[in-house]
């Protein structure tokens, strides 16, 4: 099983986008690889998670974690990460 690194991008989005490095490895495991857009060679995946609280002042159920990544020969590296509370 390949390490999965988050890139410095990805990593200072953290907070901001409000989404944790298991959530990101949890989608990337266990969900289907699809193509991304924005190059051959990136892939993403996304997964929901129960969330049940407040975020940016607004009451969401669930959040959706969609990391984009490429597959290396060591590692999977993320690109970047994006969230979505609904």
């Amino acid at each position: 099983m390949k390490p999965i690194r988050l890139s410095g991008h990805a990593r200072g989005y953290m907070a901001k986008r409000g989404f944790t490095l298991a959530a990101v490895e949890r989608a990337i495991r266990e969900r289907p690889w699809q193509a991304a857009e924005y190059g051959e060679d990136r892939l993403q995946a996304s997964m929901e998670f129960p969330f049940r609280a407040i975020w940016n002042g607004r009451y969401y159920a669930v959040k959706r974690v969609r990391p984009i990544f490429v597959e290396l020969e060591l590692e999977i590296l993320v690109i970047t990460v994006y969230t979505y509370y609904y």
